[in-house]
């Protein structure tokens, strides 16, 4: 009886030890593809190293699992795997294996992508946030976060500032900036960075080079027909502006 009693109440010592699964709900971003388009100032070579997915959104109560790749947004419904990844599957019949480790969620290599690894989003996005927007304003944070001086170009002298939120200041004729991450403005800018610039209703497409502290953008122009997918190339250098 007493051995009984002291494996009853060994088991229950065991069983307390034991570290019950980790919540994986929230928002995951992919923030080795930010820190390298930082370092290295090419966005479309980072996000082509470490992407092709930005940004993952789970929520375990409803067992959802969402990512985002800057184009497009694939759901999909998961299942907890005995050894502990989370199993998602979407429509179209195939699937991705999700875990964490050491404060990461790493997506593993499948016959779709490579591994990828994401961390918790700094922010809790807004309950109207559109997929992706965390990504987005941690890349424009730090990718174009701070005070810019216009060395050369339209309102040479003055300053301007990038936000997170996409709004911009200071840079003449634009009050709205986008940042080009995938899809169709990729495949029309082919090797050259890309951003779009808004003022009201009014916008158009701009190249753009980031070296060390300083920003150029050119003009977009089109090499095709007026039937054709737009192809742009480097025009005229409108702004070099610099980080202070």
């Amino acid at each position: 009886m007493r051995c009984l009693s002291t494996a009853l109440i060994s088991s229950v010592l065991l069983s307390g030890c034991a570290s019950p699964p980790q919540d994986p709900s929230g928002t995951w971003i992919n923030q080795a593809a930010i820190d390298d388009a930082v370092e290295r100032g090419n966005l479309r070579e980072a996000l082509l190293a470490y992407g092709p997915n930005l940004e993952w959104q789970i929520d375990g109560q409803r067992r959802l699992a969402s990512f985002s790749n800057g184009f497009e947004r694939g759901e999909g419904t998961f299942e907890r795997d005995k050894t502990g990844p989370l199993r998602v599957h979407f429509y179209g019949d195939f699937q991705e294996l999700l875990s964490l480790s050491n404060g990461e969620l790493i997506q593993a290599q499948s016959d779709t992508w490579p591994e990828q690894r994401f961390v918790r989003a700094p922010a809790v996005p807004g309950a109207l946030a559109p997929p992706g927007s965390s990504f987005e304003q941690a890349l424009y944070g730090a990718y174009l976060g701070g005070t810019w001086l216009i060395k050369e170009g339209l309102g040479e002298g003055g300053l301007v500032l990038f936000q997170a939120d996409g709004s911009v200041q200071g840079l003449p004729g634009a009050e709205r900036y986008a940042l080009c991450l995938a899809g169709d403005c990729a495949a029309m800018s082919g090797e050259f960075d890309s951003l779009w610039l808004q003022l009201g209703d009014q916008g158009q497409n701009w190249l753009f080079e980031r070296k060390d502290d300083e920003l150029r953008v050119f003009e977009a122009l089109n090499s095709s027909q007026i039937d054709e997918m737009p192809n742009f190339y480097k025009g005229q250098q409108r702004w070099l502006l610099q980080q202070r």
